[in-house]
């Protein structure tokens, strides 16, 4: 056997029926073995693609996505989404080409240190040093990326090893690939439940593997034991998700807040008091050391616990206690008055003319409604946040803390893999749109369909809003783009193409684009308006 062939069949042992790649030298020979091993390879027209696409494919099946790459400038191409995935906490195993270790130092090939490169951006990154060891580091890399906190990990496979030859056999007995969770502390399960049972005015937030997409069965038993919603905090806009409406002012009336493996970051104001309060009210359950550094430092004596446990396990061993008996009818219903208010009013029925965000994401939410499963997809940008706050559906992915752009596309893909039978729509604005184009293609040539919906204002909506509002009208400058006909370039390029300027038409336009059968783009002419805003006013009254 070779390197390739030991490093695929290990794959194949952790379950992986699929990796996202882009073809190279080095990489070959992992090509080769697929096809033995029965695993499919959806090749892309970026390398960035393939971790967008495994990042998707992790989220929406908790199995490990896998992106495939080739060396140096390959590898380098990728490293962005990396981080994205990191701050989603996605386990992805990005594997990339990499020149012969018996050529270190000589100037070999797309020679570079590539684990020096990506290590800020992963929970683990290695290299591959022998045959005898591929099984080993690559069961290791996927146990790390699935276990505690899930995230990205790399392995570097240089070109000698993936194409060096074993008398060996593959393991008679298949590695591990989970990790066993550290033993949840009775004592710190029971202080953490009698906090609760003390709490009036409870708040359980939690990180983006937490949340209802990722973990719906846990999501639910945990609301139904607490009787309080359980509110995932993914969005770069943190405290101004545009999804959870007031969560500012709640969060400042809790009198507990439990955090399940949410980091107190920018997306809770680096834990200011005056924004959260100043109550020492706040327990961090978390199994990375650095969240509990960077608890200590943002929240201080406002730390009430801060416990070293996976947050999926301990909330597990939350939701399996006996529902409370404590009567929290008010709190809830209040904390769904707070989360669900938005700054805009409902649409009116459709009609005819200009067409507005609102507008165009109610006849969004009308195709969800209507399919009998849907993936909706948000991506970044003024846009991306009027989709977060008007649409919703069972599964969503969104572009996560690290507020990078452009991906959703595919995200897209990734999750058509994922849900083979599901309407998947993607929101993105015109400039989003462009950043990975050509994997319309991808997706014709792969038979994955699915529905990108443009919210076309022929601008860079977020950075002009900026521009406005601190420079003035007369200081616009770089943020304007064109009337591109983007729906005739997905026609183009073999998909299915619609053009909307009318808000009569619109249904209709998706409709057509969803019943084509064929990866879609419907590019609407919309009203740039500012994403919407929810100030957190004054605390509410406390009952």
């Amino acid at each position: 056997m070779r390197g390739a062939d030991l490093l695929v069949d290990t794959l194949a042992k952790a379950g992986v029926s699929r990796i996202f790649s882009l073809s190279g030298n080095q990489i070959m020979p992992v090509y080769d073995a697929c096809i033995d091993a029965g695993i499919a390879i959806h090749h892309t027209r970026h390398e960035a693609s393939t971790v967008f696409m495994a990042d998707a494919w992790a989220q929406l099946t908790g199995e490990i996505g896998v992106a495939l790459v080739t060396a140096a400038p390959g590898f380098a191409n990728a490293l962005g989404p990396l981080f994205t995935a990191l701050q989603s906490d996605s386990p992805v195993l990005l594997l990339s080409g990499d020149s012969p270790r018996t050529q270190d130092g000589l100037g070999a090939f797309q020679e570079l240190d590539q684990v020096a490169v990506s290590t800020p951006l992963t929970k683990f990154s290695a290299r591959l040093t022998s045959i005898d060891t591929v099984v080993e580091q690559t069961a290791e890399a996927i146990r790390i990326a699935l276990s505690g906190r899930p995230g990205p990990v790399h392995l570097a496979l240089p070109f000698d090893i993936v194409q060096a030859k074993t008398e060996k056999a593959g393991d008679a007995h298949p590695p591990s690939f989970i990790e066993q969770a550290n033993r949840i502390s009775p004592a710190d399960l029971e202080a953490v439940s009698q906090a609760l049972v003390a709490a009036q005015r409870p708040i359980v937030i939690a990180g983006p593997s937490l949340n209802k997409t990722r973990a719906r069965d846990l999501h639910r038993s945990l609301e139904n034991v607490l009787g309080i919603p359980v509110l995932a905090l993914e969005s770069p806009r943190g405290l101004n998700d545009p999804s959870l409406g007031k969560l500012a002012s709640a969060l400042k009336v809790a009198d507990l807040v439990v955090s399940l493996g949410k980091r107190i970051d920018y997306t809770l104001a680096l834990g200011s008091a005056d924004k959260l309060g100043t109550e020492r009210k706040w327990v961090v359950i978390d199994s990375e050391p650095t969240a509990h550094e960077r608890a200590s430092r943002n929240l201080g004596d406002r730390a009430l616990l801060t416990i070293d446990a996976d947050p999926k396990a301990f909330a597990a061993a939350l939701a399996a206690a006996p529902p409370t008996d404590k009567n929290r009818a008010a709190w809830r219903a209040e904390l769904d008055s707070l989360t669900s208010e938005r700054s805009f009013a409902a649409p009116p029925p459709p009609t005819s003319g200009a067409i507005s965000p609102e507008a165009l994401c109610a006849a969004v939410q009308r195709q969800i409604d209507k399919a009998s499963q849907a993936v909706l997809i948000c991506d970044g940008g003024e846009f991306g946040q009027w989709a977060q706050a008007c649409c919703q559906a069972n599964e969503r992915l969104i572009n996560g803390p690290s507020a990078a752009i452009g991906g959703m596309l595919c995200y897209a893909l990734g999750a058509r893999a994922a849900r083979p039978n599901a309407t998947v729509l993607a929101l993105m604005g015109d400039g989003t749109v462009g950043f990975q184009f050509a994997e319309f293609e991808t997706a014709v040539r792969e038979n994955l369909p699915f529905v990108v919906v443009i919210g076309n204002d022929e601008c860079w909506n977020a950075e002009h809003q900026i521009q406005m509002r601190d420079y003035g009208p007369e200081r616009l400058i770089g943020c304007q783009l064109s009337n591109a006909r983007y729906d005739l370039a997905v026609a183009g390029l073999g998909g299915h193409g619609e053009f909307v300027t009318d808000l009569a038409e619109l249904d209709a336009a998706l409709d057509r684009a969803a019943a084509s059968g064929l990866p879609a783009c419907v590019n609407v002419q919309m009203e740039g308006k500012a994403a919407p805003t929810i100030s957190s006013g004054p605390a509410p009254a406390v009952h």
